[in-house]
This record gives structure tokens, C-alpha cells and sequence, in this order.
């Protein structure tokens, strides 16, 4: 269980070439229907973000650092895939992301990779003080599309471990995973799950964008109509109840 947090949409802790969106605030559309009280069904939405990544890039601790805000020197390797819910409140609307915590193992992909189905955010993690996973961004990213539409999933980049990285080695890693990410139309974040440095900011960002993508959607299916409104049935010139009825045979009349 979690508690509700308020959310900002503002992108503070990553550069503006380095995020897709960069307003500073929610659409002017969102920002109506929630004041409105007219989100649809946004407030009993789930949305599901997968985190995928090389192993031991340090995808769990991310997600523990963030949900619990806890985070265990002793590594272990994730079998398969486990998850955590996490509730928050964005413009005054209740809002849960599930978050997948996916195995990098080899052995262990084929499992995880079901798990992938379904997802609205795709979070690839890989290590900064590493290149070799920031190489295998691409693969991960294909074998998750592979089970989502790629136009209706919002892609992130993160670079984890930033703390064991002097500020000259990351400024070298940084100038490839900006470029990598502009590529893939990612929006890219670099954090340390030991300090907590960008993590909770990281995630109010996601679920700002997911939370924002949910009603936008909401409002296009609706059309005209007002989410969350009351539907009138007028029935001044039928008898609506009468029309609904099946016509009886002559033999019973």
C-alpha cells in the first residue's frame, strides 16, 4: 500500500533537449476536465509502466528506492518478474501506476517478456558507468514493442548509478544517451537509487505524462459528451418504454 501523492508535471530535473514534452504544465484540456470533475473513468485507471534493462543495472532498486524509499546493498537477481502498485494524486484525481519490475537474465526473458503485454509506459534502464548496456538499449526496446502498439507507449531512458560516476565520465556517457534517446523518442533521466538523486521527481514525472495521456484519451472517445456526465433520456414524444417492447403476435391479441 501507498499513499496518494500530489504531482507536478513540471520536467525540473532533466534538461529541456532531453525531454519530448517540455511544457510546464498539464494541457489546458486536462486541466479543465479536472477541475470539472469530468476524468471518466481516469481515477479507477491502472496504468502499467514495465522497467526493463541489462541485468544488475540496478532496476529493482530504482522502483524500491521509489516505493519504499529503501535501498539494499545485497543484490538479487529478480526471477521473472514482480511488481509494486503505487497510488497518487494528480490535479486532485486519484491515479495508480503498476510498475514491472522485469528480469535481465537471458533465461529468464522469455518469461518476463509475456509481462510486457499491455504496457502505456516503457521505462529502459542502463547503467552509466557501464556502455556496454546503454548498447543494448535497442534490443530491449524492440523485444517490448514487440508486444505493444509502439504509437500508444510513452518511452523513458534512464541511466542509473549516477553516484559512481565522476562528473567527467558521465559527461562523456551523457552526450550518447541524449543522442540515443532523441533517436528513440525517449525522454531521458539519469538517477542514483543510493542517494535517491532525480528518483521521486523521476516518477511524479511519468505519472504526470501517463496521467495526462489517460485523460486526453478519455476526452477524445467521449466527443461531445461530457465525461462523467448524466445521459438524459427524454421521452416527450415517444413512449420509450412502450417502444421497447416486442410486437405481439395477431393470435394473442
Amino acid at each position: 500500500t501507498s499513499v496518494a501523492c500530489p504531482v507536478t508535471y513540471s520536467c525540473l530535473a532533466t534538461m529541456k533537449d532531453a525531454a519530448l514534452h517540455i511544457k510546464e504544465d498539464f494541457n489546458n484540456k486536462v486541466k479543465t476536465a479536472c477541475q470539472e470533475q469530468r476524468t471518466g473513468t481516469v481515477g479507477f485507471k491502472i496504468s502499467k509502466v514495465i522497467v526493463v534493462g541489462d541485468l544488475a543495472v540496478g532496476k529493482t532498486c530504482l522502483i524500491n528506492r521509489f516505493c519504499k524509499d529503501a535501498f539494499d546493498k545485497n543484490y538479487k537477481a529478480t526471477i521473472g518478474v514482480d511488481f509494486e502498485m503505487e497510488r497518487f494524486e494528480v490535479l486532485g484525481v486519484p491515479f495508480s501506476l503498476q510498475l514491472w519490475d522485469t528480469a535481465g537474465q537471458e533465461r529468464f526473458k522469455c518469461i518476463a517478456s509475456t509481462y510486457y503485454r499491455g504496457a502505456q509506459v516503457v521505462i529502459i534502464t542502463f547503467d552509466v558507468n557501464d556502455i556496454a548496456s546503454l548498447g543494448h538499449v535497442r534490443q530491449w526496446l524492440e523485444d517490448a514493442l514487440k508486444e505493444n502498439d509502439p504509437t500508444a507507449v510513452q518511452l523513458f531512458l534512464v541511466g542509473t548509478k549516477k553516484d559512481l560516476s565522476s562528473p567527467a565520465q558521465y559527461s562523456q556517457i551523457e552526450q550518447d544517451a541524449l543522442k540515443l534517446a532523441q533517436e528513440i523518442r525517449a525522454e531521458y533521466w539519469a538517477v542514483s537509487s543510493l542517494t535517491g538523486e532525480n528518483v521521486k521527481e523521476f516518477f511524479f514525472r511519468v505519472a504526470s505524462l501517463a496521467f495526462e495521456t489517460n485523460v486526453l484519451a478519455e476526452l477524445e472517445k467521449s466527443g461531445s459528451r461530457q465525461i462523467g456526465g448524466i445521459v438524459r433520456i427524454n421521452s416527450t414524444s415517444n413512449n420509450v418504454y412502450a417502444s421497447s417492447k416486442k410486437k405481439q403476435p395477431n393470435c394473442c391479441q
